[in-house]
């Protein structure tokens, strides 16, 4: 098995652990290595593996499979390394990681992972962000939301791979799951499966002159796409930009380093660091440089920003290229390779990044130059927001009203909302009734300048 193993090519993984495998993946070699000074103790291992393989085989009381011992033990080998992104992987989960790459492939679009230290809640899959234009992106849900349960199963003890399995299906069929967000709010959440293709970048002025550049994920046509829209502003001679990271859940190593060497004009990028040789690499801008030095840029980031999109965040700040806003990102620091192994595979970390500083942000993130936050809800806004998911009422307002409200329209409905004890600002109501509406009329905004506290500050930063 091991000759076969050195044999087959890997995929770098940079992205965190995702829901449906979004993540676009890259082929790379990686040398063979052996460990040197525990050859003996490997070889001890490994012949009282044989002994106890052996005697479970021929002495147990009930006939058993040998693949269900080997995979058993495949799976336990990965959990003892207590690493949420190393994992076994069954011929199921091999196939739908195969599946994904294509493109396209029916589930509900959400980046998840195993809970970092110090999350709310650790016993449930968090949500690291919903892809943009998805069904989970649709429904509201955001960073941090924990799934309780789907379909009634309760995912307490289900790993990432596990959830995922539910979570995929045929397009148009339909999942029913809970959501826990902050301390106690808890909901359920029905999404339609759809043919999910992710997109990487949109793009829009601001006031003229500022360029907003929004990098949804890294994938092999993101430094095109981005390319695109320098061009576009150069078109509209802006004197800025702002490059949205949010909700950014990482993508393709190769894709950071691309987008970034449009930045930097030479330099450290990213560097890798492994027990194999061949994982220590050092990334540099190669002076592709298109964006002007002069040009002001500012970065949004928040808890979903993770992986290749915190390699673009630190390098920038590191490097005194641009101003970091908004909330510390998600800190994963880490680069996962997946091999295939017969039917099956295994995905396992293979090294570490560190940014330009000689940083290593795993667990611990990017932090913010200017920090800027949503207000956190208070226990009685959490229940109002519960009621309003539950009750669906904002729904069904926006239905009656054809999907095009009117500004008195919600004026008086918010009213009503008030009568009824609902606490949540104007604020709040207004955004999630302007996210409800472009759900109903199938549209999707670059910004939302009137509603979106971190861009407001981004743009009044630029003017200052």
């Amino acid at each position: 098995m091991d000759q076969d193993v050195q044999k087959r090519r890997p995929v770098v993984w940079i992205g965190v652990s995702a829901a449906l495998f979004a993540v676009l993946i890259a082929v790379a070699a990686v040398p063979g290595a052996l460990a040197q000074g525990s050859q003996g103790g490997s070889e001890q291992a490994l012949g009282l593996f044989e002994q106890v393989y052996r005697f479970i085989e021929r002495n147990y009381v009930d006939e058993v499979d040998p693949d269900v011992l080997i995979e058993g033990a495949l799976e336990g080998m990965f959990e003892a390394l207590d690493d949420p992104h190393s994992a076994y992987l069954d011929t199921e989960e091999m196939r739908g990681l195969t599946d994904t790459t294509s493109g396209e492939f029916g589930g509900v679009g959400m980046f998840i992972s195993k809970p970092i230290e110090g999350s709310v809640d650790q016993r449930y899959i968090e949500v690291v962000s919903p892809i943009e234009d998805t069904p989970a992106y649709r429904a509201g849900l955001r960073a941090g939301d924990r799934i309780k349960a789907v379909e009634g199963q309760s995912t307490a003890d289900l790993s990432v791979d596990g959830v995922v399995d539910l979570l995929r299906g045929e397009p148009g069929s339909e999942v029913k799951i809970t959501i826990l967000r902050g301390a106690d709010m808890e909901f359920p959440v029905s999404l339609e499966r759809a043919i999910i293709e992710v997109p990487t970048v949109k793009w829009d002025m601001i006031d003229d002159d500022i360029g907003f550049l929004r990098v949804i994920q890294f994938t092999p046509y993101t430094d095109d796409r981005v390319k695109e829209a320098i061009e576009d502003f150069k078109a509209n001679n802006y004197r800025a930009m702002i490059i949205d990271l949010r909700s950014n859940p990482g993508g393709l190593l190769d894709g950071v380093v691309d987008v970034a060497d449009l930045f930097f004009d030479g330099g450290l990028i990213v560097e890798t660091r492994g027990r194999v040789a061949g994982e220590n690499q050092r990334f540099t801008a190669r002076r592709g440089q298109i964006v002007d030095d002069r040009k002001e840029i500012v970065v949004l980031i928040d808890g979903g920003s993770a992986s290749a999109a915190e390699i673009l965040a630190a390098a920038i700040k590191d490097r005194d290229r641009g101003t970091l806003i908004g909330s510390t990102t998600y800190g994963k620091g880490s680069v996962q390779q997946v091999r295939s192994v017969g039917a099956g595979g295994f995905r396992l970390t293979m090294s570490r990044y560190y940014t330009p500083s000689g940083t290593n942000i795993d667990e611990i993130g990017v932090e913010p130059d200017i920090v800027v936050e949503e207000p956190e809800l208070s226990e009685e806004q959490e229940d109002s927001y519960a009621r309003l998911r539950e009750e669906q009422q904002i729904a069904t307002f926006v239905e009656e009203q054809d999907g095009e409200p009117t500004d008195s329209e919600i004026d008086a409905f918010i009213s009503e909302l008030r009568t009824e004890g609902i606490s949540l600002s104007d604020r709040w109501l207004r955004r999630l009734i302007r996210i409800e509406a472009n759900r109903v009329m199938n549209r999707t905004e670059v910004y939302d300048l009137e509603y979106d506290l971190v861009l407001q500050r981004a743009v009044e930063y630029l003017e200052e």
